[in-house]
């Protein structure tokens, strides 16, 4: 799913409505693994409609998901996988695929042992594409999907380094899960599209 697709945005905003439409947007051009974090307005809402006007081949996920009535609720909700932002009780939820978040070798063994299918390694800014290297060399077959401050360019760069994905939110989202320009948003995309 990640290898594949390369690119989760990750949608977090305090305007529900905008958010759906976000969500929407992005699927309508070609951004097809999108992540709801459960900090955006009505989360749950989000992704039950969402769900309901995708249908439910799309990947949908829940985000900043911290523990397993979180990871419950946003499976009913529709959530297709899940993401933490540590290794939190949530990963080991059993029920869903959980790209779990982790930054030091310790973190993602912890997230490894409790069922992580993926690694969100975050915060990425903090090491760069040097330190996925670094991490990819005692852990060549782990899938790492680098998050935070990842720009396009940045982008470019992690997957040229090893990652299967990248998570991507506000250098691509924008204002748009607040109620800003979705033409904008189209823009975006297309132009982190045309990089990667």
């Amino acid at each position: 799913m990640l290898a594949e697709r390369r690119v989760v945005a990750i949608v977090r905003g305090q305007d529900a409505d905008a958010a759906l439409r976000t969500v929407i947007t992005l699927f309508e051009e070609g951004i097809d693994l999108v992540e709801v974090s459960l900090v955006t307005a009505n989360a749950l809402d989000v992704i039950r409609q969402a769900r309901a006007a995708l249908g439910d081949s799309a990947e949908l996920g829940a985000g900043t998901v911290l523990t397993t009535d979180d990871a419950t609720a946003a499976e009913e909700a529709g959530a297709s996988y899940l993401v933490t932002p540590a290794v939190t009780e949530a990963v080991s939820y059993g029920r869903l695929p959980v790209l779990a978040g982790a930054f030091t070798p310790t973190e993602v063994v912890a997230a490894l042992n409790a069922g992580a299918t993926a690694i969100k390694l975050f915060p990425a800014f903090q090491g760069g594409e040097k330190y996925l290297r670094a991490l990819r060399d005692p852990f060549p077959n782990v899938p790492f999907v680098p998050v935070g401050g990842v720009s396009t360019d940045a982008a470019v760069e992690y997957l040229r380094a090893g990652a299967v994905a990248v998570g991507v939110g506000s250098p691509l989202v924008g204002d748009a899960a607040d109620g800003g320009s979705l033409a904008a948003l189209k823009e975006r995309i297309r132009a982190f599209k045309g990089l990667l």
